[in-house]
């Protein structure tokens, strides 16, 4: 039987004949691997998946109050890591030009980024394909005025 290699961990082993699509091996390891990639795959695309995760994260948080206080104060250097990538990230995110009107940096969300109202419509027009078989677009062009001079 003809071996195939693992996504996780790159060993070789022979693929189960009841999985014809398997593509992780049995290593405990590969195996949490593969469950953690099937995870983050079906929250990108389920909404009722995530909306039922959300609500389960929520319900335990609810159940184990102080719990990350707790971890913090056992595990500094994680929480350390933590701040200094948190940080890293709002560096970069002032660098991208994403501060509010006042000059300052926004630091983690940034709400209501822009308002239809703002947008100047400067045209419209079809977009007609000419080989291939396919509806006709509308696009519209509109001018975005500058928020931050």
């Amino acid at each position: 039987m003809e071996e195939i290699q693992c996504l996780h961990c790159g060993g070789f082993f022979p693929p189960s004949p009841r999985h014809k699509t398997q593509s992780y091996c049995a290593k405990p390891e590969c195996r949490r691997a593969r469950k953690a990639a099937w995870q983050r795959h079906k929250m990108k695309i389920d909404a009722d998946y995530r909306l039922n995760q959300r609500s389960s994260q929520k319900q335990w948080a609810k159940g184990n109050p102080g719990y990350w206080k707790r971890y913090r104060k056992r595990n500094p250097e994680k929480a350390e890591r933590n701040r200094m990538l948190q940080t890293i990230r709002n560096r970069r995110r002032s660098r991208q030009g994403r501060a509010d009107p006042s000059g300052k940096a926004s630091l983690i969300a940034k709400m209501d980024a822009s308002k239809w109202g703002h947008f100047e419509l400067l045209g419209q027009f079809w977009m007609v394909p000419v080989i291939a078989k396919m509806d006709a677009l509308k696009v519209s062009i509109l001018r975005i005025p500058t928020l931050y001079p």
